[in-house]
């Protein structure tokens, strides 16, 4: 009661603001949720208060503020219901807002308390717009359609999970060989890129693969360990991630229950993983062979370009989702 009455003196002497909005709130309709959705991704504001059940009259006065008058919600269980439905189900991901109906004058009001999402999780956006015309930012008293303009808002205002430090984690951690790896590539490309001239460590804090601390001692990032982290590093603190090759005879899955696969278990630095997948793979692929006009040795192929697969093959380590089917020479 205190709350809903609190709410209402607020509104009545300076409006609505950034943090409060009012509503009639006679059905969950697409103006409650594009205001869940605000609150929700402002940075910074700390979430905010919808009030449904009020109504608001145009100033007859100088200083512009709207007089609000209670309506009342007819029936607020259905409106609890229905908000918290398409708060689960209308966003990219569900949004639990605390929900409560309060009395004023005798009649029912709805107060809608949304909480500000950690970073990690913004920006909430309608699943069935996409970004970034399905997010909503808090400006002012106002619900806006975010822009690509705001994007780098929500994306750069906090370390993503690959630039996110891993604890216990140091230059030892490193395997000397991926370096060399990343080097002997990145020379490939461009002998004079700069970052050649670093020393390893310089090298891998430019690449985002770990980071001086205060103390002036280095740890991994997730992107460091998994991609130049020693084999045993990984064991030891994400034991959960490696490659499995999985080799399976025929074209059923259990064409022989009593043998359905061998698998291939690859673990180390993914920049080195992919060679030891690609070599894998091309040892089980049937192969071709060419034997031009005046040579005595035949050239022996795959009878797919080796770009296509090692870029498939980095595709599944980054995407986690494909698969490779010998017999359409492709992946799925």
């Amino acid at each position: 009661m205190d709350e809903a009455l609190e709410l209402l003196e607020m509104l009545n002497s300076m409006d609505e603001d950034v943090r409060i909005d009012a509503k009639t709130g006679s059905k969950a309709d697409r103006s409650i949720l594009e205001s869940i959705c605000a609150f929700s991704n402002e940075p910074n504001l700390g979430g905010g208060k919808i009030i449904l059940g009020v109504s608001a009259k145009e100033a007859d006065n100088d200083d512009g503020v709207k007089s609000y008058k209670v309506v009342g919600v007819m029936n607020p269980d259905k409106l609890q219901s229905n908000i918290a439905s398409q708060c689960a189900d209308s966003f990219n991901i569900s949004i639990r807002p605390s929900i409560t109906v309060e009395k004023i004058e005798g009649k029912n009001v709805v107060i809608i308390n949304v909480s500000e999402l950690d970073e990690r999780s913004k920006p909430l956006f309608f699943k069935n717009e996409g970004l970034p015309r399905g997010a909503y930012r808090r400006i002012g008293s106002t619900d806006q359609r975010c822009t690509e303009d705001d994007m780098p808002l929500f994306y750069s205002t906090t370390d993503s999970y690959d630039s996110a430090l891993v604890d216990d984690t140091s230059m030892d951690d490193i395997d000397e060989n991926a370096v060399e790896r990343y080097r002997s590539l990145r020379e490939t490309v461009n002998p004079h890129a700069e970052e050649l001239s670093y020393n390893d460590q310089d090298l891998l804090i430019a690449l985002g693969a770990c980071k001086r601390m205060p103390d002036k001692s280095i740890k991994l990032t997730h992107t460091g360990l998994l991609v130049f982290g020693k084999s045993m590093s990984q064991r030891r603190l994400i034991p959960a991630v490696r490659v499995d090759y999985i080799r399976v005879p025929g074209t059923e899955w259990l064409q022989n229950p009593d043998t359905r696969f061998d698998t291939i278990d690859m673990r180390g630095p993914l920049i080195l993983v992919v060679n030891r997948a690609y070599n894998a793979i091309v040892d089980d692929i049937s192969k071709g062979f060419t034997l031009a006009d005046g040579d005595i040795q035949a050239k022996s192929h795959i009878g797919l370009p080796s770009k296509t697969l090692r870029e498939a093959i980095v595709n599944s380590l980054i995407h986690r989702t494909a698969i490779w089917t010998e017999n359409s020479q492709g992946f799925a």
